[in-house]
């Protein structure tokens, strides 16, 4: 069984959203939700001060799931379905290969 981590970048306020969209997906694993800063690489190239620069950040959340190959295509389509506003910020999806996992109460690999 293959296993991957779709991973998100998204807007705090699309959290409700999310939750619910994660929930409807049959044998959803669960997720686990990280509090991240970032900007977004078009402002970059705005002409801007150094406070600007120094405050420009946004508040953002990190969605990390662990599931099946076969779970990757609905979840990320809930992911993209539930956080889209259609405007620059909305984020980033990504899905990264897990070459092991490991259970930390029994110490058994899964599979």
């Amino acid at each position: 069984m293959t296993m991957k981590e779709i991973r998100a970048i998204v807007r705090p306020s699309r959290l409700e959203r999310l939750r619910e969209a994660l929930r409807a997906i049959p044998n959803f694993p669960g997720v686990t939700i990280f509090r991240a800063e970032g900007f977004t690489a078009p402002a970059a190239l705005d002409k801007r001060t150094v406070k600007e620069e120094l405050t420009d950040f946004s508040d953002k959340l990190m969605v990390c799931v662990l599931a099946e190959a076969a779970m990757v295509a609905p979840i990320r389509a809930a992911l993209v379905e539930a956080c889209r506003t259609g405007q620059i910020g909305d984020g980033l999806v990504w899905v990264v290969d897990i070459a092991e996992i490991h259970r930390i109460r029994d110490g058994s690999s899964l599979p």
